[in-house]
Parts: C-alpha cells; structure tokens; sequence
C-alpha cells in the first residue's frame, strides 16, 4: 500500500526530526562529530536538506516537461 502525498509531507520530516534528535542525543560532540560519513549523525543531517531538495528537481523536471508537451 502506498501512502499518499498529504502524508508523506508530514511524514518525512518528522522522521527526519526524530533522526536528528536521536542522533544529538547519542553523539557527545553532536555538531562538530558530524564531518565523518561513517557516523550516523552525518546522515541525520544530510536527510532533512536531500529530502527537500530532491522534490523540488522532481517537480521542476515535472513543470518542465509539461511546459514543454504543451507548447
């Protein structure tokens, strides 16, 4: 079953926030122990920023190709 839009949008961001809040929980050195990309905080902060950034290529793809079929 897959779950629709409206719930996706509030879905992923709140478990992109528990992430990040677990992950400064169990870091020690949470903003500065981040640079590794072996440490699990790394991804809890690159996640919230790709999410975003890659539903908004998608969609500009998207109005793209619609402007395009349309003209």
């Amino acid at each position: 079953m897959f779950l629709s839009l409206p719930t996706l949008i509030v879905l992923i961001p709140l478990v992109s926030l528990a992430g990040l809040l677990y992950s400064s929980s169990v870091e020690e050195n949470f903003p500065q122990g981040c640079t590794s990309t072996t440490s699990l905080c790394f991804y809890s902060l690159l996640l919230p920023i790709t999410i975003p950034v890659s539903v908004f290529f998608h969609l500009w793809t998207w109005m793209g190709i619609k402007l395009f079929r349309h003209n």
